[in-house]
């Protein structure tokens, strides 16, 4: 297992750029997710790293060793794709021994590795079988099989799950999580599905369009967004958007939305100081419905304009001014559509966005006061 570092890498496919000066360091024997939406440049990053794709700029690095011009069988990587990439045409037996085949090692220690990887993975009883023979979670375990069997340094897993059912993905990520612990393999898994990411990893690296946009722990990330690329991607329901206007009441610097004033604290205040708008933010679970505003909460006036009934909870659609709000609530909230209500959410629940930069601000360096 080894540290991967990349260092100002970019890629350009002709006039393209997939990549943009990416600097980035996965911490040896961690769980790593790459997260963004399609197109965003992180398969394109895998790939890299792989050996796949060389960059137009930049170094990688396993370890202290320089990678950058060496070929994937040179890196010593495992690597998963999302269709899985059997050979058709081999046993489930024949398909996890094969690189080891490459690397000439003797029949007798090929059939110890081939049977032990498919003990951890418990898909014994399976050798015989060809691919044709199994299901999507079959293959993609023979998939994993084929990767972790020549011991990589590295594992690269390209959407994985993405071609399973719900109920499966559920299942085989809480034993792929388990399997990576046990193991201690330096792993990048690449994703669109926030849940996996949430769930899985031990830092998310969240990138849209070729930069990274944050990187930090599934708790930094949900709680603490950079942007608000970061606030609205990540969340299901995402977190809720609504510009006010900056005004000023005495010493403090306040927003307006409505009839609601919030005056936050004085670092966030002198952030926004010299702004004319601000986007605030909030999840949909840290707000609450009430027919009257509530004592200690910042109070948005609203009209229901829909409610989704789930089981455990109901997401009600709400409208305030002109912006459209979710709120998560318990199933016997529904509110009666078209009727008055307000929606209640802890002031430090809220996050105060640049509407330029779309910087959260407190990400901006603070002025000090004269």
């Amino acid at each position: 297992m080894v540290e991967v570092r990349l260092v100002e890498v970019s890629k350009r496919f002709g006039s393209v750029e997939a990549l943009k000066n990416v600097t980035l360091t996965f911490e040896d024997g961690a769980f790593t997710a790459l997260l963004g939406p399609s197109g965003s440049g992180k398969t394109t990053l895998l790939y890299i790293i792989a050996g796949i794709y060389k960059p137009t700029s930049g170094k990688v690095y396993f370890g202290e060793r320089d990678v950058t011009n060496l070929p994937p069988n040179k890196r010593n990587i495992g690597l998963v794709f999302q269709n899985y990439a059997l050979y058709p045409h081999m046993t489930v037996y024949e398909n996890i021994a094969f690189p080891l085949r490459l690397r000439k090692l003797p029949p007798s220690k090929i059939d110890e590795k081939v049977r032990e990887v498919a003990k951890l993975l418990h898909i014994e009883e399976l050798l015989d079988r060809y691919p044709s023979q199994l299901s999507g979670g079959q293959q993609q375990r023979v998939a994993m099989a084929r990767a972790l069997v020549k011991e990589p340094d590295v594992l690269l897993l390209d959407e994985p799950l993405s071609n399973l059912d719900a109920l499966l993905r559920v299942k085989i990520r809480a034993e792929l999580k388990r399997l990576q612990k046990d193991l201690g393999i330096t792993t990048i898994y690449v994703t669109h599905d926030q849940a996996e990411a949430l769930a899985m990893a031990d830092t998310v690296v969240v990138i849209d369009r070729g930069v990274v946009q944050q990187i930090g722990s599934p708790d930094e990330i949900y709680n603490n967004p950079r942007n608000l690329f970061v606030a609205t991607f990540i969340g299901s329901p995402p977190a809720n958007i609504i510009t006010a206007k900056v005004v000023k009441r005495g010493k403090e610097v306040c927003a307006a939305v409505g009839n609601t004033l919030i005056c936050p604290d004085y670092k966030i205040g002198v952030r926004m100081a010299n702004l004319e708008e601000v986007v605030i933010a909030f999840r949909p679970e840290h707000a609450e419905i009430s027919e009257a505003p509530l004592e200690g909460m910042v109070s948005f006036e609203a009209e229901v304009y829909a409610v989704e009934t789930l089981g455990r909870e109901n997401i009600v659609t709400l409208v305030v001014g002109a912006t459209p709000v979710k709120v998560v609530t318990k199933p016997d909230v529904r509110p009666q559509l078209g009727s008055r209500v307000y929606i209640n959410v802890p002031i430090d629940k809220l996050k105060y966005f640049d509407p330029e930069t779309e910087l959260n601000l407190e990400y901006i360096e603070v002025v000090n006061r004269s």
